[in-house]
């Protein structure tokens, strides 16, 4: 399905089986488990957002340790590859939904509901800000510990009141921060309203880096080599570019004649840079156009060329990236790899990358746009945020990068 008809479907159909379900909780009054036997078998609920499946990577960790529980996710299939990166979740534990098409969504909803209950899951959390779905799932899955985001006074989503342990999302405090509150709310020994009345540490959200052996990289080499039969990775130095984002905000794409610019102008500026435009296999034509426009054989259009699983080692043996506000900063995250992120209608202060990563963001009054309370979709149709970042200013951050400065 299109972004726009999952939004439709999420506010017409979500709305009211929110509010019936949250009848049904409260009618058959499933029980919290508040000081009792601890969580055995934990599901962690992001459907929709490959990154934020990296940036919850902390809080499923701290939970594992603090209970030794089994970890379980619920994600829309396209997207569960992104769990494979630090293979935290078993892969056995995850459960992919389609989302293509209305009866696949139906389908495997229901097929869902019944794997939660097969697995006994004990206590469920809801990592979602936007989604009425994704409460229903948490609400229905038969967890008698239901973790989640509630707006209490505020204005925001109507997710119903499906949740035994109701956090206040903090709109001032890192998203993955916001994911270790709610671990701490399942792990709380005594009521709160709200929960989590906790401090959080900058080092609680440190991720794991992912492991790449030398096969991964000699494999990545070769791939290289075949698409730039020159390449020696004793000389050439790999620039990565992924000028791609989520169609879910089309908003955070910086425009492709500024990113031919910068390419150019690094081209020009080193013999021995190799360019690899990156991308999905679906954006692989996308990307050609781009290496096109650059004009220069050492621009090489490498989308597509590996699975999402094989990135982390083109990421060791890249010495930089350049990318839109987009998944693959976060997946660049779990290695070394020192990676510029343009933002625009989101903030880095609110969703910025874990790892090695510098923010290139003009913090307009307007930016950013999208928040809680408006389900991500903003008005804008002219993201000013990103044309007033010029390529002559981004192009001369990647150079002193380079340099080594």
């Amino acid at each position: 399905m299109k972004v726009a008809t999952m939004r439709r479907v999420d506010y017409f159909a979500g709305l009211p089986l929110c509010f019936l379900a949250t009848q049904l909780l409260r009618l058959v009054r499933l029980a919290a488990l508040r000081g009792g036997a601890p969580a055995k078998n934990v599901l962690f609920v992001e459907l929709s957002e490959m990154g934020s499946a990296v940036l919850a990577d902390p809080a499923m960790r701290k939970m594992r340790a603090a209970t030794g529980c089994e970890l379980h996710f619920l994600i829309f299939r396209s997207n569960a590859a992104s769990l494979r990166l630090l293979g935290t979740v078993p892969r056995d534990n995850v459960f992919t939904i389609r989302s293509g098409r209305f009866l696949h969504l139906a389908v495997d909803t229901l097929r869902f509901l019944a794997w939660a209950r097969r697995r006994r899951i004990d206590t469920a959390i809801d990592l979602e800000l936007f989604s009425r779905y994704s409460a229903l799932l948490t609400g229905l899955c038969g967890a008698r510990v239901r973790v989640g985001f509630h707006a209490f006074n505020d204005e925001g989503l109507y997710r119903g009141d499906m949740l035994t342990h109701r956090v206040a999302y903090n709109p001032h405090l890192h998203i993955a921060k916001n994911f270790v509150a709610l671990v701490n709310a399942a792990l709380s020994e005594k009521p709160e309203l709200p929960y989590s009345k906790t401090a959080i540490d900058d080092g609680e959200i440190r991720l794991a880096r992912a492991e790449v052996g030398a096969g991964a990289l000699a494999d990545v080499r070769q791939r290289i080599r075949e698409s730039f039969p020159a390449y020696d990775d004793a000389r050439h130095r790999v620039v990565l570019v992924n000028p791609n984002a989520s169609e879910l905000l089309p908003q955070r794409r910086w425009m492709p004649e500024r990113f031919v610019a910068v390419m150019r102008g690094l081209l020009a500026g080193d013999e021995r840079l190799l360019v690899l435009i990156t991308g999905s296999p679906e954006e692989r034509e996308e990307a050609a156009g781009l290496q096109r426009r650059v004009g220069d054989d050492r621009c090489i259009n490498f989308a597509g060329a590996l699975a999402l699983e094989e990135l982390p080692a083109l990421y060791r043996t890249a010495v930089l990236m350049l990318t839109n506000d987009s998944g693959a900063a976060h997946f660049a995250a779990v290695t070394g790899l020192r990676t510029f992120v343009l933002y625009g209608p989101e903030t880095p202060r609110l969703y910025g990358a874990l790892g090695n990563s510098t923010p290139i963001y003009a913090g307009l009054a307007c930016s950013p746009c999208v928040s809680a309370a408006n389900h991500r979709k903003t008005a804008c149709r002219d993201n000013v945020c990103l044309q007033v970042i010029t390529p002559e200013a981004v192009l001369a951050q990647l150079q002193r990068a380079l340099a080594g400065k």
